[in-house]
């Protein structure tokens, strides 16, 4: 695999892993909504692309993402307003999981968090809420798919530099992690088909990452 699309290219997780992976001599592009960013993006070593995936139609969507050999979806509304959080973190999510298929592309990274699902437990008066079902409708969507999956659960995320130690499942719940290590759990999989078909929640911890996700 040598050719990687990020979404959401600017986010500090994006901007980690773009840079792992150009580093490793993968052809990266990435997303992004800003074209003020593009400086920060393109220091990172990866292909710098401008456009607003809450605008792009899954035509669109699917030129971009055409000749790539796997996606990354780590983009995200950031919270605070409902309705934007709908419009990104579950409709262009949606658009890019059925814009990956179109285009041919077999493998999807989807960035979620820690608890993600139908029973997240969020009550509807919680600011929470709306990202939370829109996570739950994204990765429902991304898990009935014909793609090559893998949804990542990190926990509360953290601007401390990575230390490649990661812990996962139940133990792991009322953890954290820097947003560098999710980046390097992100890589990781990328590199390894077995965690294919697996959603991964974890948080900083003591065990190695390639070790951890054998767990």
């Amino acid at each position: 695999m040598s050719d990687v699309i990020i979404f959401g290219g600017h986010g500090k997780v994006a901007l980690h892993l773009a840079r792992i992976l150009s580093g490793r001599g993968y052809r990266v592009t990435s997303v992004f909504r800003n074209s003020d960013h593009t400086d920060d993006v393109a220091a990172t070593g990866a292909r710098p692309v401008v456009g607003d995936i809450e605008n792009l139609g899954v035509s669109e969507l699917s030129s971009l993402i055409s000749g790539n050999a796997a996606v990354v979806f780590a983009a995200g509304a950031g919270g605070g307003n409902p309705a934007r959080t709908y419009a990104v973190d579950r409709d262009a999510a949606i658009r890019v999981i059925d814009a990956t298929a179109q285009a041919g592309t077999r493998r999807f990274v989807m960035v979620s968090y820690f608890g993600a699902g139908p029973d997240h437990g969020v009550p509807e008066g919680d600011s929470f809420h709306a990202y939370a079902e829109a996570k739950a409708a994204a990765d429902a969507r991304l898990r009935a798919s014909t793609l090559d999956w893998t949804i990542l659960g990190p926990g509360r995320l953290t601007l401390d530099p990575g230390t490649g130690l990661i812990d996962v499942g139940d133990a792991a719940a009322q953890g954290e992690v820097s947003r560098e290590d999710v980046a390097h759990v992100a890589a990781a999989v990328l590199e390894d088909r077995e965690t294919i078909g697996r959603t991964i929640e974890f948080n900083n911890g003591s065990t190695p990452i390639a070790q951890a996700l054998k767990s």
